[in-house]
C-alpha cells in the first residue's frame, strides 16, 4: 500500500478519534449529570457499545460519504489529506474552546472546500451534497421535536406516580445509554470508513466502493478509544450548562437521540450526534417550560454549528493551496 494512502488512513483515524471525543462526551454527559452512572463506568459502557455499533447496522453512511459527495475519478489523495487536516484542525480548536461543534459538519465542509478549489463545481455530486446538508440540518430539528413530544408523553403517563418513579428513569438509562452509544458508533464510525475506502479507490487499492472488514475494525476501534478519553470540557457543556438534568431528562434525551441516530444510519444520513443530542436535550427541557433552558448557551452552540461547514471548507481549501505550493 503506497505511503500516501497510509497517511490518509492515519488522518482518517485521527478524525475518527476526535469524532468519538465530541460525540461520546455528549452521550456520557447526561448519564453523569443525572447521577445514573459514575464517570468511568459511563465511559466504559459507552466505549464497548460504540465499538459494536459499526458491525451491526451496515455501511449506508459510509457509501454516502465515500461515493455520493465527491467524484472519485477526479478527486486526488492530496485533496483528501487537505480535507482531513482542515477537519482535524477545526475539531481540535472547538475541543480546546469547549464548544460541542460537529466533526461531521467539518468533514462535509472539508470535502466540499477541497473539491471546489482543486477541481471545481463539477467534482461534486450535487444530489449527494444536498442529501448530506439536509441530513445535518434536519436531524437536530427532528431531535428537538421528538424530545419535546416524548417528554410530554412521559410526564402524562407518570403524572400520578410517586417520587420513586425517578429510580425507574435512573435505572432505565442503562438500556437507553447503551442503545444510544451503539447507534452513535454505527453512524459516526462510518464517516471514517467512507474516507478510507475513498482513498483506497482513488489509489487503486480497491476496484470499487466496497468496505473491507479491516476498515470497519479499525474505525470501530478509533471510536472506542476516543470514547475512553472523552473530552471533559464538552461533557461539562452538555451536562450542566443547558439546565439541571434529572433522570427523566436524561432518559428522554437518550431515547430520542437513539431513534434519530439509528434511523439516520439505516437510511444513509451522515448526521451529527453532537447536534442531535444537544437539540434533544433542548426539546426535553422546553417541554417542561421554555424558561428552563439557558438559551444563551444554546445560541452559542447554534452559531458554532452554522460556522462549521464554511470554516472547515475554508481551512481545508487553504491547506490544499499550501500543499500545492509545497509540491511545486
Amino acid at each position: 500500500m503506497p505511503p500516501t494512502i497510509i497517511f490518509v488512513i492515519f488522518l482518517a483515524l485521527v478524525f475518527d478519534f476526535l469524532n468519538a471525543v465530541h460525540g461520546s462526551s455528549n452521550i456520557v454527559a447526561t448519564m453523569i449529570s443525572s447521577r445514573a452512572f459514575r464517570p468511568w463506568t459511563a465511559l466504559g459502557i459507552t466505549a464497548v457499545a460504540e465499538f459494536l455499533g459499526p458491525f451491526l447496522f451496515g455501511v449506508a453512511v459510509a457509501h454516502t460519504i465515500g461515493s455520493e459527495i465527491v467524484q472519485s475519478n477526479v478527486i486526488t489523495l492530496p485533496m483528501l489529506i487537505a480535507c482531513l487536516l482542515g477537519t482535524i484542525a477545526w475539531s481540535l480548536l472547538t475541543w480546546f474552546l469547549g464548544i460541542p461543534s460537529s466533526p461531521s459538519h467539518a468533514l462535509i465542509g472539508g470535502l466540499i472546500g477541497t473539491a471546489l478549489i482543486g477541481v471545481g463545481l463539477g467534482s461534486l455530486h450535487l444530489g449527494g451534497v444536498l442529501k448530506a446538508l439536509v441530513a445535518l440540518f434536519a436531524a437536530p430539528l427532528i431531535g428537538f421535536g421528538i424530545g419535546f413530544v416524548l417528554t410530554r408523553i412521559i410526564y402524562f403517563l407518570a403524572s400520578g406516580a410517586s417520587p420513586r418513579v425517578n429510580e425507574l428513569f435512573k435505572n432505565g438509562q442503562f438500556a437507553t445509554a447503551v442503545a444510544l452509544a451503539v447507534s452513535h458508533g454505527a453512524n459516526d464510525a462510518q464517516k471514517a470508513m467512507g474516507v478510507i475506502v475513498l482513498a483506497l479507490v482513488i489509489g487503486g487499492s480497491l476496484p470499487g466502493f466496497n468496505v473491507p472488514f479491516w476498515v470497519v475494525l479499525i474505525s470501530a476501534s478509533g471510536m472506542a478509544l476516543g470514547t475512553l478519553l472523552a473530552g471533559w470540557r464538552l461533557i461539562r457543556t452538555i451536562g450542566g450548562k443547558f439546565y439541571k438534568i434529572r433522570p427523566v431528562h436524561s432518559f428522554s434525551a437518550q431515547l430520542t437521540s437513539t431513534l434519530v441516530l439509528l434511523g439516520s444510519s439505516l437510511i444513509g444520513w451522515p448526521v451529527s450526534a453532537t447536534q442531535v443530542i444537544s437539540s434533544a436535550l433542548i426539546g426535553v427541557g422546553s417541554s417542561e417550560r421554555l424558561g428552563k433552558v439557558r438559551w444563551g448557551v444554546a445560541g452559542d452552540i447554534l452559531i458554532a454549528w452554522i460556522l462549521t461547514i464554511p470554516a472547515s471548507a475554508l481551512l481545508s481549501a487553504g491547506v490544499y493551496w499550501l500543499l500545492t505550493k509545497v509540491m511545486v
